[in-house]
């Protein structure tokens, strides 16, 4: 019999999520629970059971094993506080790989992580609790890449990189070999950056970080678009 699992947000991830969980045919999902959508809605096939208040009965039935899909787009803190809520409901988060992803036997991998379609993870790369990965992402080798951070679809990573707890990082973007994000950075999509950016930093869409064109711009939070 297929353990119960259950995911948490009705959103758009929740989708995904729900079409690798049947392609792993690992579990049986018995529903979604979510703050603002009406119970009874269904969802890719799956219903809506209830809002948080629900999870210490779940809990009581057996249901151990949750999907946490709740996006965060823009501000981490909203999918970290259901992490929060969830680790403290006392469940477990599975690691979910698509199986048209690769991993390298040498990565390691922390519980809650999220690998979408044709994403590729090299050599000795480590990845953090509940990290998200989405579809077409290349972490290189020797990367370390904190909790709970999103890799957006098709960034690209070179060996050595380090991203550091909650940051986010757009589509499409290019991080050059040995580069480390800091804590809380937020990446445009298509961004090249060439050197280390601090935490709570903000480079922005199409940017090259540093600005080659300027001596002056040397702090990203102040960082500007090239006319």
């Amino acid at each position: 019999m297929r353990e119960k699992i259950i995911i948490y947000g009705g959103g758009g991830h929740a989708k995904t999520v729900i079409d690798i969980l049947r392609s792993l045919d690992t579990w049986q999902i018995a529903g979604i629970v979510d703050d603002g959508i009406e119970p009874g809605t269904v969802i890719s096939g799956i219903p809506v059971i209830g809002n948080g208040s629900v999870l210490e009965s779940l809990k009581a039935e057996g249901i151990h094993s949750v999907v946490n899909t709740v996006g965060g787009i823009g501000d981490y803190k909203i999918r970290w506080n259901v992490f929060e809520r969830l680790i403290a409901a006392g469940y477990d988060f599975p690691t979910l790989i698509h199986p048209t992803a690769f991993i390298e036997p040498s990565v390691e991998l922390e519980n809650g992580i999220q690998i979408l379609p044709q994403s590729y993870i090299s050599s000795a790369a480590q990845i953090g609790f509940g990290t998200l990965i989405n579809a077409g992402v290349v972490v290189s080798h020797d990367c370390h890449i904190g909790k709970c951070v999103n890799l957006s679809p098709g960034a690209l990573l070179a060996g050595g990189v380090k991203v550091d707890d909650f940051a986010q990082i757009g589509m499409g973007v290019t991080i050059n070999i040995n580069v480390r994000i800091g804590a809380e950075a937020l990446i445009g999509n298509s961004a090249v950056v060439k050197s280390d950016v601090p935490p709570h930093a903000r480079i922005y869409a199409g940017q090259i970080w540093p600005n080659p064109f300027s001596h002056r711009d040397t702090n990203p939070k102040e960082y500007r678009k090239i006319a």
